[in-house]
């Protein structure tokens, strides 16, 4: 008689301490290959003299003969903002400024390569970005720096963990509007009953403008505790952020024609959130309406599309160790340490903000309006949270965001199919905060400049209707900024200072939107499903 011989499998590790280990890893990697700034020995010296009309040339030629910069300033109107110093001195014939410590940094991708160029300029810190496909199409100044520097095995390692990275961001968005479209009509169908849809709805709105208001308030208090700008030497001579042309009116009506598509086929092709939201809660409810054996076979269909989405969505979320390690290792890989130094009040300053809303704020209505333990909460949502720290998309986390918020915290789908699509694309806490945080360190570091209380008020107004407003991708916050420094008089070139730090800043108000929005969940669930909701998190 042959006896049963046990089976000892592994322990499978969670998937959470997965992508912890691939964040810890991808960092160490990235900054072991870091490859660091590269000196420029050429002397340079800069100039300025005056060009057609009111325009003023600025340049910057080393002793070789190489112009390693050049841009036309409109007029000396322009100058002022950017360069005060060089504004006072400059009488309209040629003026000759000091350009000290002159570096560059190169970055590889595998369709361009990226030169970024910082030194001190007069009386600021200055960055300027050039990019190519190839080597032989990067201005002529930097081709020989190219040549001695460029390529290696680190930039190699850089460039190969991009691509990889990518690749899981286009896996992430394919699988982002069906699931989004199974699970919103799966989840308001579902309901089966319009006044239920309805205070859903409401609760959910509340919930983002009071998060919104709160995550502001928070960055405008720990701005004016910090006052990061107080003596700062703001980077000047950046590149122009898209957006200087929108304004708030113009946001808000893009926002209102893309709620409702003129053909629903064409925005699911584009990926236009707002317009696949808008016409799937339609479906959902007019599901519901129509009632009868209609109503009975739809559900029926969208329950059994969610489910093949879902065992999809899983499938691919098993890789994402391997896509949050490949996006560490070139975020780390890829950052300069100079320009972190010029800007560390200022990073401070956000850091500090989007921890206090993220660790204080939102866990207290999470213990106290959801009353679920914060810490178990997060626990099950940490590989959303992960996710959404290396990729800065929260676009792209959602899939990872749904099933965390659904099969690990136990939140029902009809609440996390209503409230997750509807907050990557309108709730932006961290991005709200970022802003107004940002636009005040410009103001206090703008000579002359004096942000009054009735200001900060204004920023604080105009920074929550922009976040609406920004897209749920990487750099959308530098985008809406423009917005928000119109509003207040500050120099539109001003949002080109913080380019160079903003990916990791990028990163970590990602983190927050996506914690808020699951936070909106547990304590939208509590209320819309009493009876189903779970106060222990569902270990995965």
């Amino acid at each position: 008689m042959n006896e049963a011989v046990p089976q000892t499998g592994k322990k499978k590790i969670p998937l959470h301490i997965q992508i912890l280990i691939a964040l810890i890893l991808g960092t160490v990697i990235g900054l072991v290959i870091n490859p660091g700034e590269i000196p420029i020995s050429d002397s340079v010296t800069g100039t300025l003299v005056p060009g057609e009309g009111e325009t003023i040339v600025l340049t910057e030629t080393g002793d070789s003969g190489l112009v390693y910069f050049e841009k036309t300033l409109d007029s000396a109107d322009q100058l002022k903002g950017g360069f005060p110093s060089l504004a006072e001195s400059w009488t309209g014939e040629k003026l000759e400024y000091a350009v000290s410590n002159p570096n560059l940094y190169i970055i590889e991708e595998p369709s361009k390569i990226v030169i970024r160029y910082t030194r001190d300029q007069a009386d600021r810190s200055a960055v300027s970005t050039y990019s190519a496909s190839r080597a032989s199409e990067l201005p002529p100044q930097w081709q020989p720096f190219y040549e001695q520097h460029g390529g290696g095995i680190s930039r190699k390692i850089t460039a190969a963990s991009k691509y990889i990275g990518d690749l899981f961001l286009r896996l992430l968005k394919m699988i982002t509007i069906p699931l989004i479209v199974s699970s919103l009509i799966t989840g308001v169908a579902g309901l089966g009953d319009t006044r239920q849809f309805g205070r859903m709805f409401g609760r959910t709105l509340l919930y983002y403008a009071t998060t919104s208001v709160l995550a502001i308030t928070t960055g405008l208090l720990m701005v004016n505790l910090v006052n990061p700008g107080i003596g700062a030497l703001l980077p000047g001579g950046g590149e122009m952020v898209a957006g200087q042309d929108e304004s708030l009116t113009g946001i808000f009506l893009g926002l209102l024609n893309n709620m409702i598509p003129s053909n629903p086929v064409h925005a699911l092709a584009n990926g236009d959130f707002l317009s696949i939201i808008t016409f799937s809660i339609l479906f959902g409810v007019c599901i519901i309406f129509t009632g009868g054996k209609s109503a009975e076979t739809l559900r029926n269909f969208f329950q059994a599309f969610f489910d093949v989405m879902m065992r999809l969505t899983m499938a691919i979320i098993a890789l994402a160790p391997i896509g949050v390690l490949a996006f560490m290792i070139y975020a780390t890989s890829t950052q300069g340490l100079g320009i972190f130094l010029t800007l560390a009040w200022y990073m401070l300053a956000v850091a500090l903000a989007l921890f206090v809303h993220a660790v204080v704020v939102l866990p207290l209505m999470v213990k106290f309006i959801a009353k679920r333990s914060p810490w178990e909460f997060a626990q099950a949502m940490s590989p959303a949270l992960m996710t959404a720290f290396s990729t800065a998309s929260s676009n792209a986390t959602l899939p990872l965001t749904m099933t965390s918020v659904e099969k690990r915290a136990g939140v029902s789908n009809q609440t996390s199919s209503f409230v997750l699509p509807l907050g990557a694309t309108i709730n932006m806490d961290g991005t709200a905060l970022y802003e107004a945080v940002a636009v005040l360190f410009i103001a206090q570091a703008t000579p002359g400049f004096e942000l009054t209380l009735g200001g900060q008020v204004v920023v604080a107004i105009t920074a929550l209707l922009a976040s609406v407003g920004a897209a749920g991708i990487p750099h959308a916050g530098l985008v809406m900024m423009a917005i928000v420094l119109q509003a207040v008089g500050l120099p539109l070139e001003a949002q080109g200072i913080i380019i160079a730090v903003d990916r990791v800043l990028d990163m970590a108000r990602t983190t927050v939107n996506v914690w808020s929005d699951s936070c909106g969940c547990a304590i939208i669930d509590q209320y819309a499903n009493p009876q189903e909701a779970s106060p222990d998190a569902v270990s995965a």
